[in-house]
C-alpha cells in the first residue's frame, strides 16, 4: 500500500468506529443520560441524517479547494464533533454532536475515493478505493467491538474519546503524507448539480439505497437472528460480530479487485446475485449453528466488496463532478442503512421470525440486480449509438 494512501484507511478507521459502535453502546448511553433505549437510538438517526445532509453539501461548497486541505478541513470538523460527543452533558447535546459529526463522513469517503482513484496505479484503482474501505473493515473486526466493550465496562463517553485521538492522527498523517494534489474541477456547483438530472447516476443511487439495503435488513436484525433463531448464547454475539467483521476484511479486497478485473457495474450485479442468494440461505438455515457462522461471514463480506465497484461506477457515471457523485454514494449507502433496517423490521412486527428480514433483504437486494442490469443496457445502447453516429 502507498503511504499516501495510509490517512485515507485512517480516516476510514475512525469513520467506521464512530458509525457502527453506537449499536453496541445505546444501553450505556441511555442509563447514563437517564433515557430510554428506542430516545437513544435518535442517535443513530442523527447521524446518519448528518450524512445525508453533508455528503452533497460539503463537497459542492469546497469543490474548488485543493484536496489535500478538504480532507484536513473535514476530518478537523470530525474530531471537533467526536470530542464534543465525549463531554455532552445532556441527551439533547449528544444529539446534535452525533449529527454535526456525520456531516464529513460521505464528503470524506467522496473526496477520498476520488484522490485515492488518483494516486492508484494505472489499472489498479478500486484496490486503491478499497484500502480507504479498509479502515471500515478493520473498524468492525477491532475498534467497534473494543469501543463497545470500553463503554460498557468503563464509560462511554471513552470511547468517542478513542474516535477523537484516532482522528487527531489521521489530521497529523494527512498533513504528512497526503500530497499536494491539484483542483480538478472543470465546472462550478450548478454544472455539478446536473448530475442529478442523469438518468445513470440515479441508477446508482438506486442500487445502492435499495440493492445494498437488503444486507441492512439483515445485519440490523443479526443479535436477535443469533439467539432466537440460530440459539447461540447471547454472550457469543459480539464474537459473531467479530466473524463479519473479518468477512468484510476479506470482501473489501475481493471487491477492489473484482472491480478492477470487470466492469465495475458487472461486478455490482454478480454481487448483488450473491447477496440475495446469501440472504435466501440465512432465511432457510440460520437454524444449524454452523452453516449460520458460514453465511454471517459470506453476508459480511459481500456487504462491503460492494463498496469499492460502486464507487467507481459512480465516479465514472458523474464527469465532471465526481466528487459529488462518490459523496452521494455515501448518503445512499446510509439511506439504504434506514431502509433495510425499517422493511427489514416489518415482518418481525407482523409476528413472523427474526429470520424474516432476511427474506425482505433478499427482495431489496434483487431489485438492485434489475437497476444494474438497466445501468448495463443503457450502456450497450449508448455504445452501439455511438458507433452508428
Amino acid at each position: 500500500m502507498k503511504k499516501s494512501l495510509f490517512p485515507l484507511l485512517l480516516g476510514g478507521l475512525g469513520i467506521g468506529t464512530t458509525e457502527f459502535v453506537m449499536m453496541g453502546l445505546l444501553p450505556d448511553i441511555a442509563a447514563n443520560l437517564h433515557t430510554s433505549i428506542p430516545t437513544a437510538g435518535h442517535l443513530i438517526s442523527a447521524y446518519a441524517l448528518g450524512v445525508v445532509v453533508g455528503a452533497p453539501l460539503l463537497v459542492i461548497s469546497s469543490s474548488n479547494q485543493p484536496p489535500k486541505k478538504v480532507l484536513i478541513g473535514l476530518m478537523m470538523i470530525f474530531t471537533v464533533f467526536n470530542m464534543i460527543s465525549a463531554f455532552a452533558p445532556t441527551h439533547f447535546t449528544l444529539l446534535l454532536a452525533r449529527f454535526f459529526s456525520g456531516l464529513p463522513h460521505g464528503a470524506f469517503f467522496g473526496v477520498g475515493a476520488v484522490v485515492a482513484s488518483r494516486l492508484a496505479d494505472k489499472g489498479k484503482q478500486a484496490q486503491a478505493i478499497s484500502m480507504m474501505f479498509a479502515g471500515l473493515t478493520i473498524a468492525n473486526l477491532a475498534t467497534v467491538p473494543l469501543g463497545a466493550w470500553v463503554g460498557h465496562h468503563l464509560l462511554w463517553r471513552y470511547t468517542f474519546g478513542i474516535v477523537g485521538v484516532i482522528g487527531l492522527v489521521t489530521l497529523l498523517f494527512l498533513w504528512l503524507w497526503m500530497p499536494q494534489l491539484p483542483v480538478e474541477r472543470t465546472g462550478n456547483a450548478r454544472s455539478e448539480l446536473r448530475l442529478f438530472k442523469s438518468a445513470e447516476a440515479w441508477l446508482v443511487i438506486l442500487i445502492t439505497a435499495i440493492g445494498t439495503g437488503g444486507l441492512f435488513a439483515w445485519i440490523s436484525y443479526i443479535a436477535p437472528l443469533m439467539t432466537e433463531v440460530s440459539g447461540f448464547e447471547a454472550g457469543s454475539v459480539s464474537w459473531i460480530l467479530i466473524l463479519a467483521g473479518f468477512g468484510m476484511v476479506v470482501g473489501n479486497i475481493i471487491g477492489g479487485k473484482l472491480a478492477d478485473k470487470f466492469s465495475p457495474v458487472i461486478a455490482c450485479a454478480w454481487l448483488l446475485v450473491a447477496m440475495a442468494v446469501t440472504l435466501l440461505s440465512i432465511f432457510l438455515f440460520s437454524g444449524n449453528q454452523i452453516i449460520s457462522l458460514i453465511l454471517t461471514f459470506i453476508a459480511g463480506a459481500l456487504s462491503i466488496a460492494l463498496a469499492s465497484p460502486i464507487q467507481i461506477l459512480m465516479i465514472n457515471t458523474s464527469k465532471g463532478a465526481e466528487m459529488l457523485g462518490a459523496a452521494t454514494t455515501q448518503a445512499a449507502f446510509n439511506i439504504g442503512n434506514a431502509m433495510g433496517a425499517f422493511f427489514g423490521g416489518l415482518p418481525i412486527v407482523a409476528g413472523y421470525g427474526y429470520n424474516s428480514p432476511s427474506l425482505v433483504g433478499m427482495v431489496m437486494a434483487l431489485f438492485g440486480v434489475v437497476f444494474a442490469f438497466v445501468l448495463i443496457r443503457r450502456g450497450e445502447r449508448k455504445v452501439a449509438v455511438d458507433q452508428l453516429a
